[in-house]
């Protein structure tokens, strides 16, 4: 059974930091796209940002380049997103994505990010 378990949101101050984290299991992790969409209040699932079955490639939306960063550990089926200096317009709910063409796409259930004084 596939599983994507989301870790690490929370309430942070505007500038402050989080570490979200996404566990996977049921699937064979290294051979799948990973990515992190987020979905504000009234608002659209976005991507926030992708990372290729190795590393190698990362992709990230305009509006938090610079600012987080993805990565994977492939040994641990694990992918993480670093957010720095947050912004109260980063607050959402986070998805962790698996994405292998073929299969489609996998879901988890997302972690809440507010970012507020």
């Amino acid at each position: 059974q596939v599983q994507l378990g989301e870790s690490g949101g929370g309430l942070v101050q505007p500038g402050e930091s989080l570490r979200l984290s996404c566990a996977a299991s049921g699937f064979t992790f290294s051979m799948y796209a990973m990515s992190w969409y987020r979905q504000a209040t009234g608002k659209e699932r976005e991507l926030v940002a992708r990372i290729t079955t190795n590393g190698g490639r990362t992709t990230y939306a305009d509006s938090v380049k610079g600012r987080f960063t993805i990565s994977r550990d492939n040994a641990k089926n694990t992918v993480f997103l670093q957010m720095n200096s947050l912004q109260p317009e980063d607050t959402a709910v986070y998805y962790c994505s698996a994405f292998r063409s073929g299969d489609g796409y996998y879901w988890g259930q997302g972690t809440q990010v507010t970012v507020s004084s």
